[in-house]
């Protein structure tokens, strides 16, 4: 057999099933967790560091199990023991978290969650690549994306729906409400089936059998000029230190310090690749990023200003929507938590109509193609965006929503069929996670400069921070087509 069948509808579904339990442990985490913090005694000024450990996390551990993951073959394939050991330990933390009793244990707990859900998370991408021909693949990720949106809406909504069946939404003293703890322990029982289901429905293809099949990549010699190296290590860390004495020296934004850190380290990485010798997994993925695809650094650009975007409505939509469309910077007033509680279904609005952007993707893409689908999709979140400057009456906010949810549907899935179709086999799941760094990255400079942008530029007026997230999303989606359009062998519709 030299060419991979096209799998049934239930057969995808299976296959991304358990994508509902990791969004749903993340949409929990991400709706929760500042929340655990503050409760336990966290000032709003030490949130932010706090969370740091979600993206620092992933940049870490993805190409990691995706390197080993690559390696490994077994009782359960490929793939599935990573899923399956990520979701048991992720399971753990989230019905340890909500006992945690002490700020520093939740913080660690944090840190186990994320590294545990981003084990069973960074194989998932990989296994769609790995199963389906390449017609298919953009309704697999599509289908990643439905479960995403799904899980996010109804793990979102959890704890408000608890409190309406009777559960005390009320925390005692150094203790969290009864609604936040029941919600994590669900959460953990819906990750933990959820990833079981796929683990014991569906099979993979031997390492061997993936190489051989007409669609498959030939991975090229990986081979890295160690002068190059040096001297782009010894730039990256003169402009990292620089930008630190700088941050200290002129009293700036001590986020900045993140950034210029992250500078030394890529630095000292390159500098550590040019002296490396032998095949250590450091050497061996920094090696990759070196030696990665042209269309993988292509889409690294389309990835670069899409998560920009999402990161800046993240973190300043409650703040600017508050202030602009409900006329209060007070977090105390009634006026500002009103619009934070309007934020909150905004949001699940968002994945709500990302879910159902999922069904009409594959549509798009017989249509239009993988670019050009995408395109739109990201210039319809960017309009999205940008009309919060326009809108007032906050109900109409809904509308914007509907691109952003398409938005997000697209990024989630898109980037990743166009990315796995440039992909060989043998290294799928390196440079899947090698991908997240173009994603992590982008987020860690949002938190390092966008206070600076809107200080400097915009009055501090936080509803600005959308505005610049929009236009990141025109110039992402410009950016894709830069991007080759891959020649999809395989049907593009599920089998009977």
């Amino acid at each position: 057999m030299n060419r991979k069948p096209n799998l049934s509808f239930w057969q995808i579904w299976n296959m991304c099933f358990g994508f509902l339990g990791i969004q749903f442990a993340f949409a929990l985490q991400n709706a929760n967790v500042s929340r655990i913090f503050q409760t336990l005694g966290a000032s709003v000024a030490d949130i932010p560091m706090l969370w740091i450990a979600a993206p620092l996390t992933g940049l870490i551990v993805q190409p990691l199990i995706g390197y080993a993951s690559d390696r490994t073959w077994g009782r359960l394939g490929r793939r599935r023991p990573y899923f399956l050991a990520g979701a048991v330990l992720a399971t753990l933390g989230l019905l340890w978290m909500p006992n945690s009793g002490v700020l520093w244990m939740a913080a660690m707990l944090l840190w186990v969650m994320d590294a545990s859900i981003n084990v069973s998370m960074e194989p998932f991408r990989a296994f769609v690549g790995d199963q389906l021909p390449t017609g298919q693949r953009p309704l697999g990720y599509a289908m990643q994306s439905f479960f995403i949106g799904l899980g996010a809406v109804v793990a979102s909504l959890l704890p408000y729906l608890l409190a309406h069946l009777g559960v005390s939404n009320v925390a005692g003293p150094g203790g969290i409400p009864a609604t936040v703890r029941d919600a994590f322990y669900i959460g953990g029982a819906v990750l933990l089936g959820s990833v079981l289901w796929t683990v014991l429905s569906t099979r993979e293809y031997p390492p061997d059998q993936l190489r051989v099949f007409d669609d498959a990549v030939k991975a090229e010699p990986a081979e890295v000029n160690r002068s190059s190296a040096r001297n782009l290590g010894l730039i990256w860390l003169a402009v990292g230190v620089l930008g630190i004495w700088l941050v200290y020296a002129c009293r700036l934004e001590h986020e900045l310090y993140l950034l210029a850190g992250g500078l030394v380290a890529f630095g000292l990485a390159q500098l550590w690749l040019n002296v490396a010798h032998g095949g250590g997994v450091l050497t061996q993925v920094m090696t990759d990023v070196h030696t990665m695809p042209r269309e993988m650094r292509r889409l690294a650009l389309v990835q670069f200003f899409s998560w920009f975007a999402m990161f800046a409505m993240w973190i300043y939509t409650t703040a600017g929507v508050a202030q602009v469309h409900f006329g209060s910077s007070d977090p105390h007033s009634e006026a500002y938590n009103n619009g934070a509680n309007w934020v909150g279904v905004l949001f699940a609005a968002y994945n709500g109509f990302a879910a159902v952007a999922a069904l009409v993707i594959p549509l798009m893409v017989r249509r239009w193609g993988l670019r050009v689908s995408h395109l739109i999709n990201l210039w319809l979140g960017g309009t999205g965006l940008i009309l919060f400057l326009l809108i007032r009456d906050p109900n109409w906010l809904l509308l914007p929503m509907v691109g952003v949810g398409f938005a997000w549907a697209s990024i989630l899935s898109l980037p990743y069929a166009l990315l796995s179709d440039n992909l060989p086999a043998e290294k799928m799941g390196v440079y899947m996670g090698i991908f997240n760094f173009f994603v992590v990255i982008p987020q860690l400079l949002a938190a390092s400069v966008l206070g600076m942008l809107l200080r400097v530029f915009f009055h501090g007026q936080p509803i600005y921070a959308l505005a610049m997230g929009g236009a990141s999303l025109l110039v992402a989606g410009l950016s894709v087509l830069r991007v080759k359009e891959p020649v999809l062998s395989g049907s593009l519709s599920p089998s009977a």
